[in-house]
C-alpha cells in the first residue's frame, strides 16, 4: 500500500479500522516536530505560533488560537473554520478528519479522540484500531476535561459540560453533560448574562 493510499484512508470522512503496525511512523513525524516547536514558543510569539499552526493544521483559519501544550497525531486532519479558541493541554487524536466550526471554545484538557481500539483483547494486542471523524459545528463550547469520541457531531450552539464523555451525536442548541454525555436542556433566554451585571 502506498503513502497516497494510506492518506486517502486517513482523510476519509467514512472512518476505518486497520492494523496500526502498517502505518509508517514518518506520517506522524511532521506533526511531532511542529507540536514540539509550537509548545516551546513564548506567550509573546503570536506570529511564530500562527506560522507553525499554518504548517501543522490541514485548514487553519487566521483566528485559530491554541494555548500550549498542544498535541495531535497528524495535524493535516484538523480543520478550523472560524474563530477557534483551544485552551491549555488539549489533545486532538486526528486519525480521521476533525472539523471545528466558527466560534468554537475548547476549555483546558479537552480531548477530541477519533482513534479507538478493538474491544477484542487479542486484536487490541496486535495493534488493531478504529477511527471515525469528529465535527464541532459553529458556536460550540466544550467544558474542561471533556472527551469527544470518534464519530460524534456536536450541533451548532451546544454546550458540553466539564468532564463529560461524548459518545454519540449531540443536537444543536442544547446543554449536555455527563458520562456518558446526555442532553440536559435547551439553551434559552435564561442563559443570556445581563449586560448591566458586567464587571468590565
Amino acid at each position: 500500500m502506498t503513502d497516497a493510499d494510506i492518506m486517502r484512508i486517513l482523510t476519509s470522512p467514512e472512518g476505518y479500522s486497520g492494523q496500526n503496525l502498517n502505518l509508517p511512523p514518518r506520517l506522524k513525524a511532521n506533526a511531532q516536530k511542529l507540536c514540539f516547536a509550537y509548545n516551546a514558543t513564548g506567550p509573546d510569539e503570536g506570529a511564530r505560533r500562527a506560522e507553525l499552526l499554518g504548517s501543522l493544521l490541514g485548514t487553519c483559519h487566521p483566528l485559530t488560537f491554541i494555548e500550549p501544550a498542544f498535541r495531535c497525531d497528524y495535524g493535516f486532519n484538523i480543520h478550523t473554520h472560524g474563530l477557534a479558541v483551544i485552551n491549555y493541554n488539549c489533545v486532538i487524536l486526528d486519525t480521521s478528519p476533525v472539523h471545528i466550526g466558527a466560534n468554537a471554545f475548547l476549555a483546558p484538557g479537552v480531548c477530541l479522540a477519533c482513534a479507538g481500539r478493538s474491544v477484542d483483547a487479542a486484536q487490541r494486542a496486535q495493534g488493531v484500531s478504529t477511527s471515525k471523524p469528529i465535527t464541532l459545528e459553529d458556536d460550540v463550547w466544550i467544558g474542561a476535561n471533556a472527551v469527544v469520541c470518534g464519530g460524534v457531531t456536536i450541533g451548532k450552539g451546544s454546550v458540553i459540560g466539564a468532564g463529560s464523555v461524548v459518545t454519540r451525536d449531540i443536537p444543536a442548541g442544547v446543554v449536555a453533560a455527563g458520562v456518558p454525555c446526555r442532553v440536559l436542556r435547551p439553551v434559552g433566554p435564561e442563559d443570556v448574562i445581563a449586560p448591566d451585571t458586567f464587571a468590565f
